[in-house]
């Protein structure tokens, strides 16, 4: 056999090899986009979401009707039954929120996140109910001046607090490379990737993220804390 006809031969057989190779069923790796978005791919994620949207939904109707009702009939005064209970339990509840965000300050905690936002939510109540049910009367400038100077400036300090660590809670995930265990995580079927054995975290045992407590400083007092 020639030099050309050898040519020629190796020729065919790789374009035959290739024509088999193209033949072969071939099985596409999973689409990134839908790794991401596990609501594209599941049917039960699917119902899930659109069962939470349709209760958010019709939350935020009723909630509008029953601001209709009550605004249209309620009396515009009335004597409460059990007003100092009322007061002394909702201190109790303020009290134990503070006493479990100092535990948390103290461990530096990731629950720190949720007790600062809940301690600022029971302190826009307070203040609101306080001086709401302080009007014409002699208490109004007391209810007024405890909400201007104590109770609204913690409230802002612990959701700016809570919005600085949840800030760097994220950052440090996105910069920290993820362990085997959740790579593999990451690469399951959609439906299958929530938490499991060792990925489970306790928010009372997880520490803060970055420099801790640092983080929920204001970001030139954090950056100079840092620095030394």
């Amino acid at each position: 056999m020639s030099l050309t006809e050898r040519r020629h031969l190796a020729r065919l057989l790789a374009e035959l090899d290739g024509r088999q190779h193209d033949a072969r069923p071939r099985h596409p790796g999973p689409d990134p986009s839908k790794l991401a978005n596990p609501y594209l791919t599941d049917a039960k994620l699917r119902r899930q979401r659109r069962l939470a949207l349709l209760v958010s939904a019709a939350c935020c109707v009723v909630l509008a009707v029953w601001i209709v009702i009550i605004a249209a009939t309620l009396p515009r005064h009335f004597n409460a039954h059990h007003w100092r209970g009322v007061w002394v339990n909702f201190d109790v509840f303020l009290l134990a929120a503070f006493a479990a965000t100092a535990w948390a300050i103290w461990r530096e905690r990731q629950v720190l996140i949720l007790l600062l936002v809940g301690i600022g939510t029971m302190l826009c109540c307070d203040a609101w109910f306080d001086v709401g049910t302080s009007l014409a009367t002699s208490d109004l400038w007391i209810s007024l001046g405890s909400a201007l100077v104590a109770e609204l400036p913690l409230a802002f300090l612990a959701f700016a607090g809570a919005r600085r660590l949840l800030r760097a809670t994220v950052d440090a995930s996105l910069r920290v490379p993820a362990p085997a265990a959740a790579r593999a995580l990451e690469t399951a079927r959609a439906g299958t990737r929530g938490p499991v054995q060792d990925l489970i975290c306790s928010l009372r045992r997880t520490p803060l993220s970055g420099h801790g407590l640092d983080e929920a400083l204001p970001r030139g007092r954090a950056h100079r804390t840092a620095e030394r």
